[in-house]
């Protein structure tokens, strides 16, 4: 059975969510650390487990890294930003719970992150003619 791509996303999300709220708990309650400081390694993370899972299954991109990788990170950067923005307002501002922060990233990041990467990080593109002759994945 074949997944739509929509799902197949939410599944990576799901796996990269999961990885990001274990490793801002464990940094937070095992390491002490402060909930916005340790949302940004969470974050890197499990971009980075994201990228390469949604590379190579959910948009199963034609094309060298060097095309999709770029974008990629702009999105990712783009998503840091704001992930940091937020759970520094929900946070040190509001004076709320790190939990809730992390519920707003969870609800705002992906759903943006996921509209970005489909339409200009893995969408199809005119690619050069050096570029055609890369091999999927390839550097």
């Amino acid at each position: 059975m074949k997944l739509p791509r929509f799902l197949k996303f939410v599944l990576v999300g799901l796996l990269a969510t999961a990885m990001h709220i274990g490793l801002v708990m464990a940094l937070v309650e095992g390491m002490s650390l402060a909930p916005v400081l340790a949302s940004l390694p969470a974050f890197l993370v499990a971009l980075s487990v994201s990228y390469l899972i949604n590379h190579h299954w959910t948009f199963a991109a034609a094309g060298p890294y060097r095309r999709h990788l770029p974008r990629y990170a702009l999105v990712a950067l783009g998503g840091l930003i704001l992930n940091a923005a937020i759970m520094y307002s929900v946070v040190d501002l509001l004076g709320a719970s790190y939990f809730l922060g992390l519920v707003v990233v969870i609800m705002v990041v992906p759903v943006l992150g996921y509209m970005l990467q489909r339409g200009w990080s893995f969408g199809r593109v005119h690619m050069s003619r050096s570029e055609r002759g890369g091999v999927n994945g390839s550097i």
